[in-house]
């Protein structure tokens, strides 16, 4: 159901990925979408969505079409950003097990490993506690999932697994998760980002 979110622009990521799926939630939700693949689409955006997909491919579009700079900078200077599974890897500052050559955007204090989970037949749903987010349990799918190996200053854990690993962060307005909220109809936990980006556009408005 659409909340109070008409007034966001939130761009996402459109190299590879489920970024059909991020944009439909996010339209649902009411916000305005759109993806994102230039440098100047990224500077219209209030917030930007990295989708899941494959972390090492769309490490390599994002260099081959001149947006690894671009996308550094914007979180640098406090772009809320939200990276689900591959968009968590993307935004780690270390990949404890890149493949070759691979790198991140960083701007996120944690450790990450890829595949932490196993293949695509070792996916999995479970149900979250995400205190700070939503009063309920939230329904997450793993699929070929990251998990946060390391946090550093700043960082936040907002959920864990019952085994203690960690699934989901935040540091300032960036929010990385292990899993798929896009996929199983549950929306908590983007309103929760949405919220966050109407946090800093009053915030950056305020500083003007």
């Amino acid at each position: 159901m659409a909340g109070n979110f008409q007034h966001l622009r939130i761009g996402v990521l459109a190299f590879q990925g489920d970024v059909r799926e991020h944009i439909q939630v996010l339209e649902e939700l009411g916000a305005q979408v759109s993806k994102v693949r230039r440098p100047d689409e990224l500077a219209s955006v209030d917030a930007l969505v990295i989708p899941g997909g494959e972390s090492s491919v769309m490490d390599k579009l994002v260099r081959l079409f001149g947006m690894q700079q671009p996308l550094r900078d914007a979180i640098s200077v406090g772009l809320p950003v939200f990276g689900t599974c591959a968009g968590l890897i993307m935004m780690a500052d270390h990949i404890v097990d890149a493949i070759a050559e691979q790198e991140s955007l960083g701007g996120l204090h944690v450790d990450v490993r890829r595949n932490a989970f196993g293949t695509q037949i070792d996916s999995f749903e479970v149900d979250l506690e995400m205190p700070g987010v939503t009063a309920e349990p939230v329904p997450a799918t793993f699929i070929r999932a990251p998990i946060v190996e390391r946090v550093g200053e700043g960082v936040r854990v907002i959920s864990q697994l019952a085994d203690g690993r960690i699934v989901a962060v935040e540091q300032g307005y960036l929010l990385g998760i292990s899993f798929h909220p896009e996929v199983n109809g549950d929306t908590r936990v983007h309103e929760y980002f949405l919220g966050r980006v109407a946090q800093s556009v009053v915030e950056k408005k305020a500083s003007i």
